[in-house]
């Protein structure tokens, strides 16, 4: 019998989960699925157990079955047999998720025990029993979310047991089910990639083609992997921090009666946008429940408006928040000055520079929304924690706005040019131990979590402020352009650094906005 394990609270409860019927706990904190959740056909098939899968998809999935209208479960592959993979065992596949934010001005605070996970199997030493769900006739979708670095092309043989790539595991899969139904084209599936890379869909489906041709399979297996399946290009979007710090654990807990070793939190926003057709609307039925699952032919406005005004907007104010001694979003937002910068980054800079035609009242929607979300009084989103790839980051979300400003403006976009410059200062270390990269503040250090953190740590030895500024805004390599040639922008940035240096960060931020900083 198996059974989410409590501690002792007053009263005892136990909420046991193997019983034919579940009997809701007098406990009006949490939402509990019906009995007859737990009995639905597997349909899913999802690689990878992280907390954001569990927070949207498994979420929306979940949704729609309460709703009787996708009414179907996941079964997880996990790579290996280690972390969580006993406590999907211990509990069932159940989970509590806690939904806190700011939605329409409204806070909310929310909490569902998901029953969409069936079971949870090792792809190391449960593989014959993935295959064996390969094929299953009521299967339809593949979910995953392996990482960034998981949709990558590696030599791999798909006989192996597993392969050792996700791209190798999920052709295995397809090439058990192309053969258990002799070719079958109506038992092809839906495959949503959910890693976040542009065109995630469309690079995993080239992966899967060139992997078939590199393991000689058959001809008629390849064009039924290319005519059959559908892999669709999506785009996710929800902060999900996962399980909470000892003390609010605590006391979610004490408020909903039981423990949950898989307690994951997010925010109340949500989007999980999907390229795809009638066909695959008819599949991921669960749209009709939620309007954060959006499937359309073209997902590019989605993609443009979260990389360029939230992420944009994260790591262009990430450098300055954190040297001006705020450690999270939320801290930035409760600061009159930060609070200030952050918005006119956003609404007067990056949503003017957006490469890509956007209506104005959708991106000041969005921005809106944006905000909203940095002020969530629940989240606990590190400024730090941000820097992580600091340079990838910048040239990814930043770069082609910033030139596409310029080019618009003919003139440097004012906040973008003060982050940039504290990205510059950011990267200066002053030590090595390892293979880390050490920065001062304050008389405390920071860790440098970028792969070019040698190399500014050699410039910042060698130039002085104005010379560091032209030499990295002219490396091509990393920001695949010459920055000097945007309007202003190099003289902009050298200036911000200069008073930066001389001032400090966040009298500088002040000066800019002509906020008085408070003694």
């Amino acid at each position: 019998m198996c059974c989410i394990p409590l501690r002792v609270y007053q009263p005892l409860l136990f909420y046991d989960l193997s019983l034919p019927t579940i009997t809701r706990q007098a406990n009006s904190a949490v939402a509990l699925p019906e009995a007859s959740l737990l009995t639905l056909p597997e349909k899913v098939l999802q690689f990878g157990t992280g907390v954001l899968l569990r927070g949207l998809p498994d979420y929306l999935i979940d949704k729609a079955n309460r709703q009787g209208i996708f009414n179907g479960r996941i079964v997880v592959v996990k790579s290996t047999d280690g972390g969580d993979i006993n406590a999907f065992s211990r509990q069932s596949g159940l989970y509590t998720l806690g939904i806190r934010g700011i939605e329409d001005g409204q806070q909310v605070e929310e909490n569902v025990v998901c029953s969409a996970i069936s079971r949870v199997l090792s792809a190391k030493s449960q593989w014959a029993e993935v295959l064996e769900f390969a094929k299953s006739p009521e299967l339809q979708l593949v979910i995953s979310n392996t990482t960034e670095v998981g949709i990558q092309l590696v030599a791999d043989d798909v006989r192996q047991s597993p392969p050792q790539s996700f791209p190798g595991k999920l052709l295995a899969v397809l090439y058990t089910r192309w053969q258990t139904f002799g070719g079958d084209k109506t038992k092809g599936l839906v495959i949503v990639p959910t890693e976040l890379i542009s065109d995630n869909g469309s690079k995993l489906e080239c992966i899967l083609l060139e992997l078939a041709h590199r393991n000689e399979l058959e001809a008629e297996f390849i064009d039924w992997l290319e005519t059959a399946n559908t892999c669709c290009n999506s785009l996710v979007d929800r902060i999900v921090p996962g399980r909470p710090d000892a003390a609010m654990q605590a006391a979610l807990e004490a408020e909903l009666g039981y423990s949950d070793d898989l307690l994951t939190m997010s925010e109340v926003y949500r989007l999980w946008a999907i390229e795809g057709d009638e066909k695959v609307k008819a599949v991921l039925s669960f749209e009709q429940v939620d309007k954060g699952v959006v499937i359309q032919p073209d997902i590019n406005l989605f993609r443009e408006l979260k990389l360029r005004l939230l992420n944009g907007t994260h790591t262009l104010s990430c450098g300055l928040a954190f040297l001006s001694g705020v450690d999270t979003v939320r801290s930035a937002m409760e600061d009159e000055v930060l609070s200030s910068f952050i918005t006119h980054l956003m609404q007067d800079d990056l949503r003017a520079g957006i490469p890509y035609p956007v209506a104005e009242d959708v991106s000041r929607e969005f921005g809106r929304q944006v905000l909203d979300r940095f002020r969530n009084p629940f989240i606990e989103h590190r400024w730090l924690g941000i820097t992580l790839n600091y340079s990838a980051k910048l040239q990814m979300r930043t770069v082609a706005t910033l030139a596409c400003y310029a080019e618009r403006k003919q003139q440097a976009p004012r906040y973008a040019a003060l982050g940039f410059a504290a990205y510059l200062l950011f990267m200066r270390a002053t030590r090595q131990q390892e293979h880390t990269w050490y920065g001062a503040l304050n008389g405390a250090e920071y860790p440098i979590q970028d792969e070019k953190a040698g190399y500014f740590a050699d410039l910042w030895q060698r130039l002085s402020p104005a010379e560091l500024v032209s030499t990295v805004l002219r490396n091509h390599t990393l920001w695949q352009q010459d920055l000097t040639q945007l309007p202003g922008f190099a003289d902009q940035v050298s200036a911000d650094l200069r008073q930066m240096l001389n001032q400090g960060v966040y009298a500088t931020i002040s000066s800019l906005l002509n906020t008085p900083v408070s003694a």
